[in-house]
């Protein structure tokens, strides 16, 4: 506690240097937070709260470790100086697992349970060894109980029975509103509407309170399997942030510092037979060691600024197309069903992999037969259904991930990915780059996609451009049930997250003029390495000799009016299925461009700020003085949705006879 209190000084007296970068400190939660770091096991799992240094402290972890990342110094264990204080990431032995997480306030609830979820999947197929069963502990400000994604992750922890605490530490302040002004109840009252969410309220200002309570919550969770929810009332004695000073607005800094853990503690241990020159002692060498690693901090060498694009992903052990694509004798299989063979063949071969979402259960095996008679072959535990949770389906993946499960999950429209998109944003898409390769998530996560023939507003749309603004994700969209099986394959297998969009329209084959997305059905070992486009038609060298091809850059949908729409212009439509949309085969675009010099970008999404444009841009930007017409674009019109009547949505999106028109005015430019 000392030590952790002369931290605070120190960062206070040197404020020019300490707080270049915001921090926060945990004056006032020492006693909880030491009382939850002292007990856990190196086999247990920890996601932490922004406050929590002094539980990484009772972890083990050393004042100069906690000040390289105060200063953002290169050798920051957490993450290199790439993010802030007190936001741990750690895979070290001898020291709990504590997995990448956003800023904490409540968005980590749902990676936090996922991990909990984990152990239990591992758990319950003989895949986890351990010294005892495992814990994860899930640290959390009272005030972020109010998030929604944390009611997500409390339903889905009572309903799976997950084996995990959440901390709640209630300080009665959130930056500068009182309990009174952000919640109806606290934390301990909340949980009491979660049926089997068991829950305990201790003293966090008392250090011996909060041992035998934090003893008695990893005592449970450890033997019942089942989750537990602990409530610590601490005192506030810091600032919220080095940026939002107590001075500022506090009044109550009197009434709580008659809380000070320290100084509980040290008339605690007065009444126990501990001497003031014993204690006076301690005090002096927690300064000593403060003193002198502080001094180390500030002389540590700072990132190599060469080095500040590394990890945005993992290396993928996928990097060539293998396997037999059209197996002699093979069957056409239609998409829908290649998916659900690849994920079939996944599952067989990889215990560690299981498959969720909702209605993708034994029941009904998915909306769309994507998922039939998965959960009959592999069992509940490995397929079932969610609820109307999509946050949760896609924050638990990299909690997953991090303990070692392999998730396939569904959205099940596209419309309804947004709720998800906070985790997907903050959780994700920054855990490898911001952990310095530590923490990679493994995810795969399917999404149906585009319009299929009166789907109206809420199944139809696209939602391509806004994945592809966030870094740090995979974006597949396949074409064909071939692709589909061997991108499948290699999104499972990527290291990253990956996203597969996957049309609607295009599953069974059913909408006139996507015969040919039914493919013969590829074999077990066939897998496409993610960023390589496929050229599906070629245009004639005497065309391409004569300046009267161009090149068609599109996907999905796409490719059939792109298809049909080349039979008017024989041999002078060359026509790119891009597959994958992040990483892009930037390498096939540039060639066919220099080709032909006339590019025509198509897209289902509307055109105005879309993938679509961007890509445009970038063509026209890098290859002007090879184009001999403006970079031709086409897709949906500008609306805000997709209307149910089938001949209004036709008047918006794009069909191959629109295709044909704008083929002609770009090869008559």
């Amino acid at each position: 506690m000392h030590t952790a209190k002369r931290m605070a000084e120190t960062y206070d007296e040197n404020r020019e240097v300490c707080s270049k970068y915001v921090h926060s400190t945990s004056r006032g939660h020492e006693a909880i937070q030491l009382a939850a770091g002292l007990q856990l096991k190196p086999f247990d799992y920890a996601s932490l709260y922004y406050r929590d240094e002094s539980m990484l402290l009772g972890m083990g972890l050393q004042p100069y470790e906690l000040m390289l990342q105060l200063m953002a110094k290169r050798d920051d264990p957490f993450s290199g100086g790439r993010t802030y204080y007190g936001h741990p990431s750690l895979k070290r032995e001898g020291f709990p697992l504590i997995p990448h997480q956003s800023s904490a306030t409540g968005m980590q609830a749902i990676p936090a349970t996922g991990m909990a979820h984990g152990i239990a999947y591992l758990e319950s197929q003989d895949l986890l060894r351990a010294e005892e069963p495992p814990v994860t502990i899930c640290s959390l400000g009272d005030g972020s109980v109010t998030e929604g994604e944390v009611a997500e992750a409390f339903q889905m922890a009572v309903l799976k029975k997950l084996p995990i605490i959440y901390l709640i530490q209630d300080n009665d302040w959130g930056i500068s509103a009182t309990g009174k002004e952000m919640r109806a109840m606290d934390a301990y009252e909340y949980a009491e509407g979660f049926k089997g969410l068991e829950r305990m309220a201790v003293d966090g200002s008392d250090f011996e309170d909060s041992y035998l309570g934090i003893k008695k919550a990893i005592d449970y969770v450890r033997k019942k399997r089942a989750p537990i929810l602990v409530h610590a009332k601490c005192p506030l004695l810091g600032h919220h942030t080095s940026g939002v000073r107590k001075e500022w607005y506090r009044e109550d800094l009197e009434q709580h510092q008659k809380f000070d853990p320290l100084d509980k503690l040290h008339a605690y241990l007065l009444e126990k037979g501990e001497t003031e020159e014993q204690l006076d002692e301690i005090k002096q060498t927690a300064a000593d060691i403060v003193a002198g690693d502080y001094l180390k901090a500030v002389a540590a060498a700072d990132p190599d600024v060469n080095d500040f694009d590394s990890h945005e992903f993992a290396n993928t052990p996928v990097t060539e197309e293998s396997g037999n694509r059209s197996p002699q004798g093979g069957e056409k299989v239609v998409m829908v069903d290649a998916a659900l063979h690849a994920v079939d063949e996944i599952l067989k071969k990889h215990p560690e992999a299981l498959f969720y979402g909702q209605d993708v259960g034994r029941r009904l095996g998915g909306v769309f037969r994507e998922a039939a008679t998965l959960a009959q072959k592999y069992g509940d535990d490995r397929v079932f259904n969610t609820p109307i949770q999509e946050a949760y389906i896609v924050g638990s993946t990299a909690g997953m991930s991090a303990v070692g499960a392999k998730p396939i999950v569904e959205i099940q429209f596209a419309d309804y990915i947004w709720p998800g998109i906070n985790q997907l944003v903050e959780e994700l898409s920054k855990s490898c780059y911001l952990s310095k390769g530590k923490f990679p998530i493994q995810s795969v996560i399917r999404v149906p996609i585009g319009a299929y023939g009166g789907g109206g507003p809420y199944h139809s749309g696209s939602v391509e451009s806004t994945l592809l603004t966030i870094r740090g994700i995979k974006i597949v969209y396949p074409s064909n049930a071939a692709d589909m099986k061997g991108l499948m394959k290699a999104s499972f297998y990527d290291p990253n997250p990956v996203v597969m969009l996957e049309h609607k329209g295009l599953y069974w084959s059913k909408v006139p003029g996507t015969l040919e997305a039914k493919t013969i059905e590829p074999d077990a070992d066939y897998i496409i390495p993610l960023g390589k486009a496929r050229v599906v038609e070629h245009a004639s060298e005497e065309k391409i000799e004569a300046g009267e091809s161009c090149v068609v850059i599109t996907y999905g949908m796409g490719v059939y009016w792109a298809k049909e729409a080349a039979k008017s212009f024989p041999g002078q439509v060359e026509i790119i299925d891009l597959r994958t949309l992040n990483p892009i085969d930037w390498e096939c675009i540039a060639d066919s461009v220099k080709k032909h010099s006339r590019a025509f970008v198509l897209t289902e999404e509307p055109l105005m700020n879309s993938f679509a444009e961007s890509l445009a841009g970038r063509i026209s930007k890098e290859f002007f003085q090879y184009l001999d017409a403006p970079v031709w674009t086409l897709g949906a019109v500008n609306l805000p949705a997709i209307p149910l009547n089938v001949e209004l949505e036709k008047m918006m999106l794009p069909n191959a006879d629109k295709v044909k028109d704008a083929l002609g005015q770009l090869l008559t430019y």
